[in-house]
């Protein structure tokens, strides 16, 4: 029987890396026209997809209770623009949603709740 995760605790990141197939969230997209982003993209190509597969499983698993790009940070060590750009890369994919709910930060500022859809 496995242990029913709480409402309160979000998942832990999968240690052995993640339970979606990797290939689902290959290719990099980056913005047309701008040097700096098609070079951001390049740079992060190699671990892109599973970075992706990573925070598509954390969201799938923390279900209706979601996560802020804060929370993805800080659950998987990124940076600012490393998690939200991989929140934008999902979302446009159509993997996750913003749920409705929002969540104050460490700052104090209201931000989106993200889930798998």
């Amino acid at each position: 029987m496995t242990e029913q995760p709480s409402l309160f605790e979000p998942p832990a990141p999968h240690a052995s890396g993640p339970l979606v197939p990797v290939e689902r969230f290959t290719g990099t997209p980056y913005a047309a026209g701008s040097d700096t982003s098609q070079a951001a993209a390049v740079s992060i190509a190699l671990t892109a997809g599973t970075l992706n597969a990573r925070i598509f499983d954390y969201l799938e698993a923390a279900g209706a209770a979601g996560a802020t790009c804060a929370e993805l940070e800080d659950a998987f060590g990124l940076r600012h623009q490393t998690a939200s750009a991989r929140v934008w890369d999902l979302r446009t994919r159509g993997y996750i949603r913003d749920s409705g709910a929002r969540r104050r930060t460490s700052s104090g500022r209201l931000a989106t709740v993200w889930i798998a859809r």
